[in-house]
C-alpha cells in the first residue's frame, strides 16, 4: 500500500488528487490547517486526515510523528499549499507582501520536505511532487501567446520559480528520491477566484502522474498536463 501526504487538501486541487490518488489504492493523509475542514474532507473522501500548518515547525513535526507512528514510512509527499497573496498593484508589494507568500510557498515546501525525510527514506520508492505554476516559468511570462504572459506576480510568481528550483535541487541532493515539480494549468479553484477553464480533475493530471512514478521515473523536472514545461 502506498502512503501519500497531501498539504493543503481539504479543496481544491490537493482534495482533487486526494481522491484520484485513493481511487487508485494510496492510503492518503489529506493535511490541512484547519483541524475541522480538514476533518470533514478527508471523511468524506476515506482519507487519513492530519493536521500541519506548513508555516509552522512544531505543527509539521507533529504531522511526520503521527505519519510515522501510524503508518511507519511514506512513499510520496505532494507539496501542494499555496497561496497567491495580495492582490496589491505591483508598485504596492513590499517584502512583507512577499514574505507572507513565499512562507507558504517556498519555505512551506522547505519545512515540510525537511521533516518529512527521515520518513521518505524509509520507503522503497520515494516521490515528492512539488505544485508550481507556469507563472513562474521564464519562458511561459514572456510569451505573449501565453496567458501567464499577461499576468505581473511578483510574489506569486517569483515563489514558483522557487518551489520548481526546489524540486530541482532536490533532486540532485537525493538520487534515490524521484523529485519533480508540476504546472496544474490555469484550474478553477478558489486561488483564482475559479476563473480558470480547467477542471480540478485536468489540474491534477501531472501532479497525479508525477505521484505514481516508479523508482525508473523522471526526476529534476517540471511538467504540465501537456507534456514537459520549458522554464
Amino acid at each position: 500500500m502506498t502512503t501519500t501526504l497531501i498539504t493543503g487538501a481539504n479543496k481544491g486541487l490537493g482534495f482533487e488528487t486526494a481522491r484520484r490518488l485513493i481511487e487508485l489504492g494510496h492510503t492518503v493523509y489529506l493535511g490541512a490547517r484547519d483541524a475541522e475542514k480538514g476533518a470533514a474532507a478527508a471523511e468524506s473522501l476515506g482519507a487519513r486526515f492530519v493536521q500541519i500548518d506548513v508555516t509552522d515547525d512544531a505543527s509539521v513535526a507533529g504531522a511526520a510523528a503521527s505519519i510515522l507512528e501510524e503508518a511507519g514510512h511514506l512513499d510520496v509527499l505532494v507539496n501542494n499549499a499555496g497561496v497567491s497573496g495580495s492582490q496589491a498593484d505591483s508598485a504596492d508589494v513590499t517584502a512583507d507582501i512577499v514574505r507572507e507568500v513565499y512562507d507558504v510557498n517556498v519555505f512551506g515546501i522547505v519545512r515540510v520536505t525537511h521533516a518529512m525525510l527521515p520518513l521518505l527514506r524509509k520507503s522503497q520508492s520515494p516521490v515528492v511532487v512539488n505544485v508550481s505554476s507556469g507563472l513562474g516559468s521564464f519562458d511561459r511570462v514572456n510569451d505573449p501567446a501565453h496567458i501567464e504572459s499577461t499576468f505581473a506576480t511578483i510574489a506569486y510568481g517569483s515563489s514558483k520559480s522557487a518551489a520548481t528550483m526546489l524540486a530541482v535541487q532536490y533532486a540532485k541532493a537525493f538520487p534515490e528520491m524521484r523529485v519533480n515539480a508540476v504546472d496544474p494549468g490555469y484550474t478553477a479553484t478558489d486561488l483564482n477566484g475559479n476563473s480558470g477553464p480547467q477542471t480540478v480533475t485536468e489540474g491534477t493530471d501531472a501532479v497525479v502522474a508525477m505521484a505514481t512514478i516508479g523508482t525508473d521515473g523522471p526526476t529534476g523536472t517540471f511538467v504540465a498536463r501537456d507534456g514537459v514545461m520549458p522554464w
